[in-house]
Order: structure tokens, then sequence, then C-alpha cells
């Protein structure tokens, strides 16, 4: 069995996570880690489990790391998790470009698979944009609406960027060249090529997607809906399952689920 370190194992992610840890064959729960000063420190969580804060310890734990929190605090557990050889599975997202090139140096010393998500459906969402992209070609502009819950800190999600970065793959585009943000004002005609994404905030909406083909007298529509954590969560601990054991590498999520 592999062992599991979960981080922000106290939280809704966290829970959801620790029960498909218990779920995927060939895993289970090595340690919980937890910011200092939580509530439920020193709680047993399964058998020879205590909920800690100390890093180090928990690596000692643990053959692979799950974790889904915030940039600042995964790069420190990857620095640790490099250093003690631990595979590092995660789905923080906001990162920006300087640290997604530090979990790239990283990675070269530890397997690491960095998503944006983890369900398989949404994964597949990607690949059909992709493909959509690339068939419906120029006569179709590309369009995304997303909504998550209010508590959500970057915006737009990570996966209505990982859609949109499909979009531009598919026109044979740089995505950072025609992602456009924000319309307000006079804005102009919609610039040749836009990809254009919206963001809505509130309640405990985990996660919605529409990605739209816009053409002349008719459109395509791609969506996915999220009503619970647990195609994340259990996305996840298929990762962890399959990431234990490879070379040092920052594997994609498409390698995963055979998408690439």
């Amino acid at each position: 069995m592999s062992r599991v370190l979960v981080t922000g194992a106290c939280g809704r992610m966290g829970e959801r996570v620790r029960h498909w840890v218990g779920v995927q064959e060939g895993l289970e729960l090595g340690a919980a880690l937890e910011a200092p000063g939580h509530p439920r420190l020193g709680e047993t969580l399964a058998p020879g489990v205590e909920v800690v804060s100390e890093a180090k310890a928990a690596l000692e734990s643990a053959d692979v790391v799950i974790d889904f929190t915030v940039p600042g605090a995964t790069l420190e557990l990857l620095r640790a998790a490099a250093d003690a050889g631990v595979a590092f599975v995660t789905g923080t997202t906001g990162c920006s470009e300087e640290q997604r090139q530090e979990i790239a140096a990283l990675a070269e010393r530890t397997p690491v698979v960095h998503a944006p998500n983890f369900s398989v459906s949404v994964n597949v969402l990607a690949w059909l944009a992709r493909e959509a992209a690339r068939r419906l070609g120029d006569g179709f502009d590309a369009e995304l609406f997303e909504i998550h819950h209010a508590a959500k800190r970057d915006a737009p999600s990570g996966t209505a960027l990982l859609l949109a970065r499909a979009v531009a793959e598919g026109q044979g585009k740089n995505l950072e060249d025609h992602l456009v943000l924000e319309r307000a004002g006079e804005t102009g005609a919609r610039p040749d090529g836009a990809i254009g994404i919206q963001t809505l905030r509130g309640g405990d909406n985990p996660g919605e997607h529409t990605l739209y083909f816009v053409g002349t007298g008719e459109r395509v529509e791609l969506a996915h809906r999220s009503s619970t954590r647990d195609h994340f969560a259990q996305g996840a601990a298929r990762t962890a399952a399959w990431l234990v054991g490879k070379s040092p590498g920052l594997y994609p999520i498409e390698t995963v689920y055979g998408l690439d």
C-alpha cells in the first residue's frame, strides 16, 4: 500500500480526498497536514495518523502527497517533498509564471502532476474543446463562462484557463495573445481570434463551465457542471496511485487519463 499525505486534511476538500484515498486500490492515508494552530491538530484520523502541522515529519510517513492549497503553501511543501523524494499531486491554481517554473524545476527531482482539475470528465471536455476548435475553424468565436463558490481566491479559475488554452491550441494560437478577461465601456468590435472568459462567484457552487463556439446563425455549447467535490478528489486519488513509483518529471494530467 502506498501512503498518502493529505494537505488541508480537515477541510472540505481534504475530507473528500481522504475518503477517496480510502477507496482507491493501493492507497492508504499515511499522514494528515494542517496549518499551525488548527483546532484539530493532534486528532486521530486513521490508525496511527494524527493531524500535524510539521511538514517534514508528515513526509516521513508518505510516498505521495495530495495537495489542494494556495501557491505559496504548495511550493513550500513541494520543496520539502523534492528533498525527501516524495511524489506530489497538486490541484493548486492561481500560480504565477515564476511559480509554475519553480514547480517544473522541482519536478526534476521528484515526480509531479500539477493540474487545474482532476475530474476525468473535465479533462475529456478539454480534449473535446481542442478538437472542436480545430474542426470548426475561424468561423466560430470562442467564449467561456464560469462560476465558482464565493470563497474561491483566483479568477478566472484554473479550469477556465485550461479550457481556453485547449481552444487556443486547437486554433493554433498563443492564448496570452488572444485572452480577454474584461469588457466594460466602449470596447469596440470583438477582436479577431479573441478568447473571452467571464467569471462569476457566489454561494457554494463547486464549479460550472460553459464553452460557447458562436458562429453565424448557430452555436455549439460544451458544458460541465459540478454539484460535488467528489469527482475532483476521486481523480486526485487515482492520479496519486498512478504517480507512485514514476521517475522524476512533470507529468501532464492528459497522460494519466490517456488523453495525450
